[in-house]
């Protein structure tokens, strides 16, 4: 390349004006070159780099997994951001319309299954499970107790044997007025005589008689219960009730349901659980509950690796090796796409452009 000392002394003197339109000239032709050899070089690299990356995308995905997994968790996330992604992202959220259809379609898939028909309610809880539950309820006076209540002592069973028994003796009064002739129709004289002079009505007062005295019976039977069954006997009685409907297929859980368009059970099911949610999510308890679990999660695990806690899930490096094939076709395509295609021009260019570059390939073309 010659200098500007060596063109002195070569040539004649020229035309000072002249010779700047000349240069000028000069450097436009080698910018024009210069543009066109860039833009050839970043179509060349640009294809590349995809082709590079389509051929390494798998063992860098490996390698990203196996960097990643030596980073220790307080590296990278705090108590805060967990904090923050289950209060902003999870409770601060109600559930959505699309997510609720989804619950109920599921509920409705799963409850009225036709293999619901030919699989036993054993197949769902073992036997083993009813006689551990059996024998811890029967060993512990107070869930003992509970149970014997809540068989025994129910008010709600007092009531039914009471409406029961009067329904029983009032239609056998009934029956036996009719038939008893002239004593029957003395018989209903006197109870209309035994009406008119208390002011009660018979059914009236015979149905309170019945509720009190029931409900004294059913808490002695209570007592006696709890006093004199043994914590084998109430085992049993619960192994006894499981024998009697653990053979029942799972569907007949479904005559408890009803599935009408205007009052389907799972509507109700789905409904209860969006309502217990939006209640709990804004709970301060929860938000406690929450908060606590997550300082206690986080102190046990700040100092493990990314490796050690994704292990916890089963996530090794044989699980990733399988999830990068599964995404190698979607990797392809984003590499072929034209927004990464654009990005990568955009770059190449940028770096070109980049005045320190471009002075170096002007000199280089000159």
């Amino acid at each position: 390349m010659q200098t500007s000392k060596d063109s002195q002394n070569q040539t004649p003197p020229v035309d000072t004006e002249h010779k700047a339109d000349t240069e000028n000239s000069h450097f436009q032709t080698n910018l024009v070159g210069t543009s066109l050899t860039i833009d050839s070089l970043i179509d060349a690299q640009v294809d590349f780099m995809q082709q590079w990356l389509r051929k390494q995308s798998e063992p860098l995905a490996i390698e990203a997994w196996q960097w990643f997994g030596e980073q220790p968790l307080n590296k990278y996330i705090r108590r805060e951001h967990l904090q923050h992604l289950v209060n902003d992202w999870l409770l601060n959220q109600p559930i959505s319309e699309a997510m609720r259809t989804d619950i109920r379609d599921i509920l409705h898939t799963v409850i009225y299954h036709p293999v619901n028909d030919n699989v036993p309610l054993s197949e769902l809880v073992d036997d083993t499970q009813v006689e551990t539950l059996a024998n811890y309820v029967g060993s512990h006076d107070e869930q003992r107790n509970v149970l014997i209540h809540t068989l025994i002592g129910n008010e709600t069973f007092a009531d039914l044997l009471t409406q029961t028994l009067y329904h029983a003796i009032n239609d056998f009064m009934e029956t036996t007025l009719d038939k008893a002739g002239g004593v029957g129709k003395l018989m209903k004289l006197g109870r209309s005589s035994f009406e008119k002079a208390t002011n009660r009505n018979l059914d009236e007062k015979l149905q309170a008689y019945l509720h009190r005295n029931i409900r004294d019976l059913a808490r002695r039977a209570e007592t006696n219960a709890q006093e004199h069954l043994s914590n084998e006997e109430v085992a049993r009685l619960l192994v006894t009730g499981w024998a009697r409907i653990k053979d029942q297929p799972v569907s007949h859980l479904q005559t408890y349901l009803r599935d009408e368009p205007d009052n389907s059970s799972i509507d109700h099911i789905e409904a209860s659980i969006q309502q217990s949610y939006n209640r709990l999510r804004m709970s301060p308890y929860l938000h406690s509950l929450v908060a606590a679990s997550i300082d206690t999660w986080y102190d046990n695990h700040q100092a493990d690796t990314i490796a050690s806690i994704a292990a916890s899930l089963y996530i090794d490096e044989q699980a990733m090796t399988q999830f990068s094939t599964v995404l190698l076709p979607i990797i392809y395509d984003a590499l072929e796409s034209p927004w990464f295609t654009a990005h990568i021009r955009d770059m190449l260019q940028a770096f070109y452009n980049q005045p320190n570059i471009k002075e170096s390939l002007v000199l280089n073309n000159e």
